[in-house]
């Protein structure tokens, strides 16, 4: 049986080598963060959150579920999730009142599917070849992968530092909603501080953007305070 080393570019190789260290193929990620986050690239106002974050790799599906504080009595509930190749987002007022909410549009669902394939750096089972997903070597230190699921595909470039792990990704289209509507812009994420948590090893802080201008601009920023995963199978021999 082929490797995966063998299907992937050297710097997706190495970083595979290193992120699954002893693990089996990961069926279920579980995630709490805190971070701040603002609802628009040109806001001056920065909102603190808590959140959990639900992953079923085999399933290409996620949803996460954030308490948003506005003031100190009163938060939004923030729920993005993705099912069944269906993107979805809904805001509700003090976790009771829906604000906005929105499902299933090609919008949603390309942008929801660039998500889960940018935060695979907490999944990395999820980043190895498959029918769904292959790699594309750039030089020695990015690599694109494309993910396709359910009619819809989405391409990031991983970005590795020397030393393997990935440190961003970055795509010059990734669907968001703006104040004049949806559009592609480009949009670019960065991971820190890694730590072996049940046998891989993963990011325990990043922060995503969108460009406006020519000028990178965050939009949100989290830390990870807990992390629980259920493996399966073996990952694929490296021999």
């Amino acid at each position: 049986m082929a490797t995966f080393e063998s299907a992937v570019p050297e710097p997706v190789a190495r970083y595979l080598r290193l992120a699954l260290r002893s693990t089996r193929e990961i069926q279920e990620v579980r995630i709490s963060q805190t971070g701040t986050l603002r609802t628009a690239v040109d806001s001056n106002r920065w909102m603190p959150f808590e959140a959990e974050h639900l992953v079923i790799p085999s399933a290409t599906s996620f949803e996460w579920n954030a308490r948003v504080r506005l003031a100190p009595l009163l938060h939004v509930r923030v729920r993005d999730a993705l099912a069944d190749g269906r993107g979805s987002g809904q805001v509700s007022l003090l976790s009771l009142f829906t604000v906005s909410s929105a499902a299933g549009t090609l919008e949603m669902n390309s942008g929801s599917l660039h998500r889960y394939l940018a935060e695979a750096v907490w999944y990395p089972t999820a980043l190895l070849p498959s029918e769904k997903l292959y790699w594309i070597g750039i030089d020695a230190r990015r690599a694109l992968a494309t993910l396709t699921d359910h009619h819809v595909t989405v391409s990031l470039e991983f970005r590795f530092a020397d030393t393997g792990e990935v440190t961003s990704i970055y795509t010059p289209g990734r669907w968001g909603k703006f104040a004049d509507g949806y559009r592609q812009v480009a949009w670019e994420g960065h991971f820190r501080d890694y730590r072996e948590r049940d046998g891989i090893l993963v990011p325990s802080e990043g922060d995503v953007g969108w460009y406006l201008k020519n000028e990178w601009r965050p939009v949100w920023k989290g830390t990870i305070t807990r992390f629980e995963l259920r493996t399966g199978h073996p990952v694929p021999s490296r021999a």
